[in-house]
């Protein structure tokens, strides 16, 4: 059984063609976590009509990172052996790399199957991210960035078996580079599983401020998975900074209460 979990929050004008792409998949079900939205993303996604397709609404925005561990559940749940991650502003053409990505899982044995979306390196500009050097250092720290380079789940469609949600805490998936570690502490397989060059991905425009806000998370993020790897306690903190960003706005509270029995 395989699915894909699309978080979306006013993805109003994207989220159709995103859902549409999807269903053209050889896929059981489509597990779309709506949040937060106030545009016109649940019409237009109520007029879609996909059999395949699941909804799980909340009318609060759960955060980042905070749909996907909602919807990994409900896919467990469902007895799912493979789950894919697709964001819900997503409109590029990828359904081949989709396809590579569960077949990673189904034929390959991967865990967690990664997508590689800087084929060539960073653009001069881009190379001034934090989040690049953080990437590295953290997949340095794993012992896999010779195999996996940039790669991350915080960035591009992946996919993961049900071996991984079955050993991975499923709350952990709220922090994405965090269930890396616990993957490789795991003995769990990961790799690249398929190339997407990010500006293909289709995902929309952001603000200066969102970007900023952004790289501070996944900042944040990486230095908690190394952390959590070294078995020292959970610090987002580096050289007397602390990287939060969009991290207190995860709703853990509702995540948990979601997966309380």
């Amino acid at each position: 059984m395989i699915t894909v979990v699309v978080p979306a929050k006013n993805e109003a004008g994207r989220i159709a063609t995103v859902l549409q792409n999807l269903s053209t998949l050889q896929i059981d079900h489509i597990i779309l976590v709506a949040n937060g939205s106030n545009d016109s993303t649940m019409h237009e996604v109520l007029q879609i009509g996909i059999p395949k397709l699941q909804i799980l609404y909340f009318h609060e925005r759960l955060g980042i990172d905070i749909p996907r561990a909602i919807g990994a559940k409900v896919a467990l749940a469902l007895g799912s052996d493979v789950v894919a991650f697709v964001d819900g502003d997503m409109v590029g053409t990828f359904a081949e790399n989709l396809t590579e990505l569960i077949d990673g899982i189904l034929i390959k044995h991967l865990d967690l199957a990664l997508t590689n979306c800087y084929p060539a390196p960073p653009r001069h500009i881009e190379r001034y991210n934090p989040t690049f050097q953080w990437r590295l250092n953290l997949n340095k720290e794993l012992g896999l960035d010779k195999k996996i380079n940039l790669a991350t789940p915080s960035h591009g469609p992946h996919a993961v078996s049900r071996r991984f949600l079955s050993t991975i805490p499923i709350r952990e998936l709220a922090i994405p580079p965090v269930t890396m570690a616990l993957s490789r502490m795991n003995k769990l397989k990961i790799d690249v599983a398929t190339t997407i060059p990010h500006y293909q991905l289709g995902s929309s425009l952001k603000t200066h401020i969102h970007c900023a806000k952004i790289i501070e998370t996944i900042v944040g993020d990486c230095l908690e998975a190394i952390s959590v790897f070294q078995n020292a306690p959970r610090t987002r903190q580096w050289q007397n900074k602390t990287y939060t960003g969009y991290h207190n706005e995860r709703r853990f509270d509702v995540l948990d209460h979601f997966l309380t029995p």
